[in-house]
């Protein structure tokens, strides 16, 4: 794949242009940064009592977020139900679906229209690009190497199929507005980047990244796993096109169950990119015993939102039953004030951890959940130190990374630099 990179912007110019969060513009970017916590609230974190019993320091929700107490208890009511002898009560994952889905909708500042289940983040990528009419329409693709390591085999699929792929290297442990806005061409068509990198919590801005792609007429796609739970997101602020998110990291639910958001003005344009009965808006059978006549066996119809253009067939109930908890608790602590309380905790370690000589690989001005170092060998030589003392992060070959939640506490970090010295 083809790499360009050209040297623009300084440091202190990007910083003084760059919002904090990635998701917002403006005013909107101004509203969302961390408000000061609600009367009584930081006596709330750690909260221990929804994620009581966690065994050592657990810093390891960028990958799998514990479940929740509450989520327990709503998967057991979903369980109920489904023994089909009366004891789950007038209990309606139907009706549930719906709320579920609006409540998500409301999170990110979207209509109920523009959403749509999908089964996971890679899901919603390939839809993206699938409803785009690619690889058969041509042109090139933008991404870069923060983007979902798991990405790169489906842009290596594409460019085998005759897409041009451009893969912007990062400089600074950062990816550049300059370089973004050189790779871009009137033949490009998609623009696919994460709005917080998995590998090291950068945080594209965004607004601008949409800004420079409609200039060029392309769309862009944004993997927003590690944003939407963790930071304020607002889609209509951002300008971005697609957005799909799984649901059993910062949304505190489980796999198998995620979310694809489409801007609303495009879905009368896009191809669908498959078509399961989840989509159907009208059914009617003309085959079967007294069923009217008609020209045709079955005819069908599509709804005409988000549903309508991406849902496929079944999707995890007990899914929707954690996020019928979970989306009401992120409500209720407010994801600024969670942001704000997990802040210092990552702040700590920011300072701590070079003097144990790691390499810092998260910009500064990260205001993300996830904050990572380079270490060599770091995975062979400390697993076994950090499993010894209880303490819980990801250990990738050459990088170590944190990722702190609500019941995560100081003292969890000073756990990770002891374990380290």
């Amino acid at each position: 794949m083809t790499q360009r990179a050209k040297d623009g912007l300084t440091r202190r110019a990007y910083l003084a242009g760059a919002a904090a969060l990635p998701l917002a513009s403006g005013a909107a970017r101004a509203s969302a940064q961390p408000s000061d916590p609600a009367p009584g609230l930081p006596s709330a974190f750690p909260d221990l009592t929804e994620f009581p019993g966690i065994e050592g320091s657990y810093l390891n929700s960028g990958s799998v977020h514990p479940v929740s107490q509450g989520a327990r208890r709503a998967v057991e009511t979903y369980l109920a139900s489904r023994g089909m002898n009366g004891e789950g009560g007038d209990y309606s994952i139907g009706r549930l679906r719906g709320s579920v889905l609006q409540r998500y909708a409301d999170l990110i500042n979207a209509e109920a229209s523009e959403v749509a289940y999908i089964t996971s983040t890679s899901a919603g990528e390939q839809m993206a690009v699938n409803c785009l009419g690619l690889p058969r329409r041509g042109g090139r693709i933008v991404t870069d190497v923060l983007h979902f390591f798991g990405s790169f085999h489906l842009y290596n699929e594409l460019e085998a199929a005759g897409m041009e792929v451009v893969i912007i290297p990062m400089r600074d442990n950062r990816i550049y507005l300059e370089d973004m806005a050189a790779a871009m061409t009137p033949d490009t068509r998609l623009v696919s980047i994460s709005a917080i990198s998995t590998i090291n919590g950068f945080q594209h801005d965004l607004a601008a990244v949409a800004e420079m792609a409609h200039a060029h007429g392309a769309h862009v796609y944004v993997d927003a796993v590690h944003a939407v739970g963790s930071v304020p997101v607002d889609v209509k602020a951002s300008g971005i096109d697609f957005m799909a998110n799984s649901s059993f990291k910062w949304m505190m639910g489980d796999m198998g169950l995620g979310f694809m958001y489409v801007r609303g003005d495009l879905i009368g344009q896009l191809e669908r990119p498959q078509a399961g009965y989840q989509q159907l808006a009208s059914f009617a059978s003309h085959a079967y015993p007294y069923d009217p006549p008609g020209d045709e066996p079955f005819e069908t119809g599509a709804r005409d939102d988000a549903t309508g253009l991406f849902a496929m067939g079944t999707y995890s109930n007990t899914g929707v039953a954690h996020l019928d908890w979970s989306l009401d608790y992120l409500a209720g602590r407010g994801i600024a004030n969670i942001q704000a309380w997990r802040q210092p905790l990552i702040e700590k370690a920011r300072r701590e951890m070079p003097r144990l000589g790691f390499e810092p690989l998260t910009p500064e001005d990260s205001t993300g959940p996830l904050i990572a170092w380079a270490r060599e060998n770091a995975r062979a030589d400390l697993y076994e130190r950090l499993n010894a003392a209880g303490v819980h992060v990801s250990l990738s070959r050459h990088r170590l990374r944190i990722s702190p939640s609500v019941f995560n506490s100081e003292a969890d970090i000073d756990r990770v630099l002891e374990a380290l010295s």
